[in-house]
């Protein structure tokens, strides 16, 4: 198996597994931020949590997944990136720490204010992470300012940690983030309106067209946003090099994340799939067929990071301080050995994941009511 087809494949699956994350965990975040809004009383609240509980715990193996397959294949990219995005991933972590923190104590105790707080905090613990994320998909397309030495040391070229944690906000990553805090809560309204009942149900259906509205509304921003902004483009590229990332001439011009587009017109499908994905849920969701459109909300969010990842191809973390340092698929993977023996890996491993998962929910599958949960009171969250 050659170098480049290796190099393409782990792009790929790299991008499944950002992907099952966004779609497994991602519903667990949306209901979490949802929880305080459509929860009008303690029971309905109760029920709403413990429509994630199950599973929450589960669906975090995509993200360290995630993680771990970026340290393998792009180990230039994962020292980078954890350097120069460091207050980020860690506010991103102590968020979701405070998840099943939350999760635990707040039925401690049978007090109002008590549990009124846990509700927020479990609210900031699933919209912080949801929003962060897609700031820092966002700041991909701006590019990070970092540089190789001759040696490969990665050094920063940001003037402190919290100055770069705030050069990380700018108004494209915050319309990015947007988009991803939207269409998580959107995905997390459909799949509250599949596991309840009654008034919760129709609460996480209004939550869950509104966000979906919004999503279709700021994506297309995003894409117009993109025509504006400079993007770069990579000379001297052989896909079947060793790595080496300083050997390259990257040049920065406006426009330049949709030339990818432009060179081929059929990847428009992706952008076109996540917009008629959000169309499809909305209109599932009216017609009260939330299975289906629990799967169309998950296309579409398939169809979004895939619309990003087309664009940044074959970049993976561009540089905004040295663009010559920038990271792509073809110099800054680990070697032709490692990527094969981490596909055998993968090839074994991941549909034992996926079976598992798929048990899971089938068991524990069906609708909480508030009855349920005034009834098994002791036993639930």
């Amino acid at each position: 198996m050659s170098y480049m087809l290796l190099r393409l494949i782990w792009w790929g699956l790299v991008g499944i597994l950002l992907i099952g994350f966004a779609i497994m965990d991602g519903h667990d975040l949306g209901v979490g931020a949802l929880s305080p809004f459509v929860g009008k009383s303690d029971s309905e609240r109760r029920a709403i949590i413990n429509s994630i509980t199950p599973h929450w715990d589960g669906n975090q193996v995509w993200l360290i997944t995630a993680g771990g397959a970026i340290f393998a294949a792009w180990p230039l990219v994962y020292a980078a990136s954890f350097s120069m995005l460091y207050i980020a991933i860690l506010a991103v972590l102590w968020t979701i720490f405070l998840r099943p923190v939350a999760f635990e104590y707040r039925s401690k105790i049978a007090n109002v204010n008590w549990r009124k707080t846990w509700d927020w905090v479990l609210f900031i613990a699933s919209a912080t992470p949801a929003l962060l994320f897609g700031v820092a998909f966002g700041n991909l397309f701006i590019g990070v300012p970092f540089h190789f030495d001759a040696n490969m040391r990665v050094f920063s070229d940001q003037p402190s940690i919290i100055m770069g944690f705030l050069n990380l906000l700018s108004p494209f990553t915050i319309l990015a983030g947007l988009v991803s805090l939207s269409m998580l809560v959107a995905h997390g309204g459909t799949y509250l309106a599949l596991r309840t009942e009654q008034q919760i149900q129709q609460r996480a259906k209004f939550a869950a067209i509104l966000f979906s509205v919004i999503t279709i509304i700021i994506f297309a921003a995003g894409g117009i946003y993109l025509h504006y902004i400079n993007g770069f483009i990579a000379h001297n590229l052989d896909p079947n090099a060793p790595s080496d990332p300083l050997f390259k001439n990257v040049i920065a011009t406006p426009g330049a994340w949709l030339n990818n587009y432009l060179s081929y017109p059929w990847l428009l499908i992706l952008p076109s799939i996540g917009i008629v994905g959000q169309i499809f849920t909305i209109a599932l969701n009216k017609l009260n067929k939330h299975g289906f459109a629990f799967i169309t909300s998950a296309i579409s969010i398939a169809g979004i990071i895939l619309t990003a990842g087309v664009s940044l191809f074959p970049f993976i973390l561009p540089s905004s301080s040295a663009l010559n340092s920038s990271l792509t698929l073809w110099d800054a993977t680990s070697t032709q050995h490692t990527l094969l023996l981490m596909l055998v890996a993968a090839l074994i491993f991941t549909p034992i994941v996926l079976i598992y998962t798929s048990w899971v929910y089938k068991i524990m599958r069906g609708k909480l009511t508030v009855a349920k949960i005034e009834e098994n009171s002791k036993s639930y969250y």
